[in-house]
């Protein structure tokens, strides 16, 4: 799938309402009725079971650093600062782990912030920086839940279909509602979130924040900064060379 098509869209999707559909006349009415009574007791045990799955899981992410480190996500950025993000696999479990999986690979070091809307959001995780690219693991089934998207919160970046989710995601620099139940929300910054309205604008921009250096803070890696740039050194020309030789 060409992903660029849909450029992993965050745009902000409008909720259609559609209407039930209508009785297809009155014929084995008592056998509708059963199906209908059904399908109603279905769908009630299901909202049961999708509100006891809510309950269970914590209403807000942890903002203890020095609690559960195997789930807080280290982003070393190029700007020089370290941000933390609180991954909650009661959110989605799924997309925790293939985060976790990726960052233990290396996979997010040195992939540049290639989607920055301000305003809006921050978008990484494309290892090609252009908005098509992905890693070699299959695509995730989508984990929509019933948290917002709220300033500091972490996402998957998708195209069109809901299971395309892939390794890009999303940092929200302020709540957008609209988001909610259409893209899976997975964590949320719990230190520094000054250091995510530091990156650089753009799509793309000129030149893109990266991450230096992914890591779990369970796996105690020290901070990376970024590597100073070489001071560019005069071009010489045989002129140069000759002034040099006669002085």
């Amino acid at each position: 799938m060409n992903l660029r098509l849909f450029s992993l869209s965050l745009a902000l999707p409008l909720a259609l309402a559609t209407a039930p559909a209508p009785a297809q006349g009155q014929a084995g009415g008592a056998s509708t009725t059963q199906n209908q009574e059904t399908s109603a007791a279905a769908a009630t045990a299901a909202a049961i079971a999708g509100t006891e799955e809510a309950a269970r899981a914590p209403l807000a992410p942890d903002s203890d650093l020095a609690n559960d480190p195997e789930n807080i996500l280290l982003l070393d950025l190029s700007n020089g600062e370290r941000v933390a993000i609180r991954l909650m696999p009661g959110w989605a479990p799924a997309h925790v782990e293939r985060i976790k999986t990726l960052t233990r690979q290396g996979f997010y070091d040195g992939v540049v912030f290639h989607r920055v809307i301000d305003g809006f959001m921050a978008q990484t995780g494309d290892p090609t920086g252009t908005g098509r690219g992905g890693s070699p693991l299959p695509d995730l089934e989508a984990e929509f839940n019933q948290f917002p998207h709220l300033r500091g919160t972490v996402s998957m970046a998708r195209a069109a279909e809901e299971n395309s989710a892939n390794s890009q995601f999303f940092i929200v620099f302020y709540p957008r509602f609209t988001l909610d139940r259409t893209y899976t929300n997975f964590g949320r910054v719990i230190a520094n979130m000054a250091a995510v309205d530091a990156i650089q604008r753009g799509e793309p921009p000129a030149n893109p924040t990266y991450v230096v250096q992914a890591s779990i803070a369970a796996d105690g890696k020290p901070q990376q900064l970024p590597q100073p740039q070489a001071p560019e050194q005069p071009a010489f020309t045989a002129e140069s060379l000759s002034n040099s030789i006669s002085q």
